[in-house]
């Protein structure tokens, strides 16, 4: 169901295997033009009532399936995505603003890979058994589904973090609600249409779009939806904390970072650069585990500045849809002003801006003029007090400064509400260890960024979030666990 409005996409909600249109709608921008691209079904309590009804109802066929059942229907919505792969790639680059490069390369291949994942460790599981033979007894665990999921995922990485709850969540039985963010929900919209042709019965997968205050709030608020897994901001996921309490929730929350690299005089400066400019602009420095601290010990401190920034400025930014650009549009005009006004208020408080925004003009080619676009900027001379080496950024911007010793830069790395990741640079193997020990961060990579086995446990710590995501961490989320005593 293809429906158009002035030419415009018109996405409807998906409840109980069905497309259904909504009383109102809400527009979504193509971030590198400007323009309106689509239209986004304005959801709020009824919507999501009727999918809490569906997903209750297909629950109890569901949840009785076997493993094996529920992971062939997983690995064949893998297939199906991965067939369409270009169509996804194109979609999520328009929708999101990232380059076609990265949407080909990174999240829509994750995305398939997500499920494939979740099929695969679902397999795997095993549970626990005690025995107490003096007293005739005999303890064993047992895991059950926990019901009706409400999931909620961010804008940023949209079918890639999206996928990466649905599959452990279904993969163990529950059915979902889930509500991507309405400024990229296309691509969520497009797997609905794979969902019957992958077996997938009607109500186990229901999406309901819309804003956050109005359909995440009755989805959080709904008194049927037992467990809720959001990936987002801290500032909503307290809110969420708020809402649920009352029905004492259970909650996996994924949120911001403030990410340090640490970057020791015996790093490798080869390896180090391209990696550290990768860690800090990819996918336009939209990602949670993006690195917006650098800090670098004084004795290569201007030479690394010197080659990082020159590495920094060959970044191509432009059109997503150009396969040789490297950083696309930011999500919106809001968030871009956002992004912007860090730079200003570093500027304002005596830091240099050294590449990028206010300093390099910035040529976009005719139709991109309108669009959300900005330099990759790096900024010097900024106190650790300041907002922009304390608050999350989530945009083309880091900030380095220098260190001198191992125990005063662990202090100031841990010294922000947050702890994500972090990347330690060194060829000492006591001192990456030491380092990574006296990190508050859920997740250190050391000479290295963002390299993932899914198997382990991905979250963080302090206002990073609650809980963990992988196979063992997911599937105790996802799953319920009884004692049981049997006394023979």
């Amino acid at each position: 169901t293809m429906a158009h409005s002035k030419g415009l996409l018109v996405l409807e909600n998906f409840i109980g295997g069905k497309f259904v249109p909504c009383s109102s709608y809400i527009d979504s921008y193509n971030p590198s033009t400007g323009d309106v691209y689509c239209r986004v079904p304005d959801s709020g309590k009824e919507e999501v009532e009727a999918a809490v009804q569906a997903a209750k109802a297909a629950f109890p066929v569901w949840s009785s399936k076997s493993p094996l059942e529920r992971s062939h229907i997983l690995n064949k919505l893998a297939d199906l995505i991965e067939h369409d792969l270009e169509a996804f790639a194109q979609a999520e680059s328009k929708d999101q603003g990232k380059t076609i490069t990265f949407a080909r390369t990174v999240d829509i291949p994750r995305a398939v890979y997500n499920f494939r994942f979740f099929a695969s460790s679902i397999l795997h599981h095993t549970t626990e058994c005690t025995q107490m033979a003096t007293l005739g007894c005999l303890h064993y665990t047992s895991r059950v589904p926990v019901g009706v999921a409400g999931l909620i995922s961010p804008w940023n990485l949209p079918l890639y973090l999206l996928t990466w709850k649905i599959a452990p969540a279904i993969a163990c039985g529950n059915t979902v609600i889930a509500k991507p963010s309405e400024m990229t929900s296309v691509t969520a919209w497009m797997m609905c249409k794979l969902l019957e042709k992958a077996g997938v019965p009607h109500g186990v997968v229901n999406v309901v779009f819309g804003t956050g205050s109005k359909a995440g709030e009755a989805l959080v608020s709904h008194a049927d939806v037992p467990l809720i897994s959001f990936t987002g901001s801290t500032l909503t996921a307290q809110r969420i904390t708020e809402k649920s309490a009352p029905h004492c929730k259970r909650l996996s929350l994924e949120l911001g970072g403030k990410n340090p690299a640490i970057i020791f005089d015996d790093a490798d400066l080869t390896q180090c650069i391209p990696t550290t400019v990768r860690s800090s602009f990819a996918n336009q420095g939209e990602i949670c585990l993006c690195t917006s601290r650098i800090f670098v010990q004084r004795g290569i401190y201007s030479e690394f500045l010197r080659r990082f920034v020159a590495e920094a400025k060959k970044w191509k930014v432009g059109n997503p849809s150009d396969p040789t650009v490297d950083v696309g549009a930011l999500i919106s005009k809001e968030h871009l002003e956002k992004v912007k006004s860090y730079v200003k208020k570093a500027q304002a408080e005596g830091a240099k801006v050294l590449c990028g925004e206010g300093v390099d003009s910035l040529a976009l080619p005719v139709g991109n003029q309108k669009g959300y676009f900005m330099l990759p900027t790096v900024i010097v001379e900024v106190k650790d007090e300041s907002c922009c080496m304390q608050e999350e950024i989530f945009g083309p911007v880091t900030c380095v400064v220098a260190f001198d010793t191992e125990e005063e830069v662990i202090e100031r790395a841990n010294s922000v509400k947050y702890g994500l990741a972090a990347t330690v640079w060194s060829s000492s193997v006591g001192r990456v260890h030491r380092v990574a020990q006296g990190l508050q961060s859920g997740l250190v990579w050391t000479n290295c960024w963002l390299v993932r086995d899914l198997n382990l446990p991905f979250g963080g710590m302090k206002a990073s979030g609650i809980g963990r995501e992988g196979a063992k961490d997911s599937y105790e989320f996802f799953t319920e666990v009884k004692t049981i005593t049997i006394k023979h």
